[in-house]
C-alpha cells in the first residue's frame, strides 16, 4: 500500500472543501487552515487550486477508464459486464466520495485539461452504450430506449458519492450486488 504523502492529504483536503463549499467558494487560504499550514507552504506540496482540482478530476476519470476497459475487454456477458460497472462505481465512490464529488460538480471549472477529462467522459459513455446494446442484439437485456437505460444506469452510479457517506455501507460488494438487482432485474416482482 502506498504511504500517503502530504500532497495526497492536501489533495484529499481540499476535495473535501470543494463538496462542502464548492471549488469557486475555497480559496487557498482556506485550504491551508484546514491543513493546519500557512498559505504559502501550500506551494511547496502544490501549485495551485486548478492543480488540484486536475488532479482529482483526472486521476479518477482515468481510474473508470482503465476499469471499464477492462470489463469491456473480458469473456463475460453484457450483464455480468454491467454488474461490473456497478461494482467499480461502489468501489470508487466509496473509497472517494469527495473526489467524486469534484468530478460530478466541478468538472467545467478543469481548465487546461477539459478537453481531455470530456474526451474520457464521452469514451466512457460510449463504451457503455455499446455494452447495453451488445447487451440488447445478443437477446440479454430487454429491447428498449439505449439511452434510457444507459442515463438510468448512470445517474445513478454518478450520484452515489452524495449517498454513500450518509449511510454505513461497510460492505460494497452487498452494496454493488443490491445496485446491480435494481439497476439490471428491475423492481417488478414478476
Amino acid at each position: 500500500m502506498k504511504t500517503e504523502t502530504r500532497k495526497d492529504e492536501i489533495i484529499k483536503t481540499a476535495a473535501k472543501l470543494f463538496k462542502e463549499k464548492g471549488y469557486s467558494a475555497v480559496t487557498m487560504r482556506d485550504l491551508a487552515s484546514a491543513m493546519g499550514m500557512k498559505a504559502a507552504s501550500l506551494y511547496n506540496h502544490i501549485k495551485s487550486k486548478q492543480q488540484i482540482l486536475k488532479e482529482i478530476i483526472i486521476t479518477l476519470a482515468e481510474e473508470f477508464t482503465s476499469g471499464l476497459r477492462q470489463i469491456q475487454q473480458s469473456e463475460k456477458s453484457n450483464i455480468k459486464k454491467i454488474e461490473e460497472v456497478v461494482k467499480l462505481h461502489v468501489k470508487i465512490a466509496s473509497q472517494n466520495p469527495y473526489g467524486m464529488a469534484s468530478l460530478n460538480n466541478d468538472w467545467m471549472h478543469l481548465e487546461e485539461k477539459l478537453d481531455y477529462y470530456l474526451e474520457l467522459r464521452t469514451n466512457y459513455e460510449e463504451e457503455l452504450r455499446e455494452i447495453i446494446a451488445e447487451g440488447v442484439k445478443k437477446d440479454e437485456i430487454i429491447d428498449e430506449n439505449i439511452e434510457i437505460m444507459l442515463f438510468s444506469i448512470l445517474t445513478t452510479l454518478r450520484s452515489l458519492y452524495s449517498w454513500i457517506p450518509k449511510k454505513e455501507y461497510r460492505n460494497p460488494e452487498k452494496l454493488s450486488q443490491q445496485l446491480s438487482t435494481v439497476l439490471i432485474q428491475g423492481i417488478n416482482k414478476n
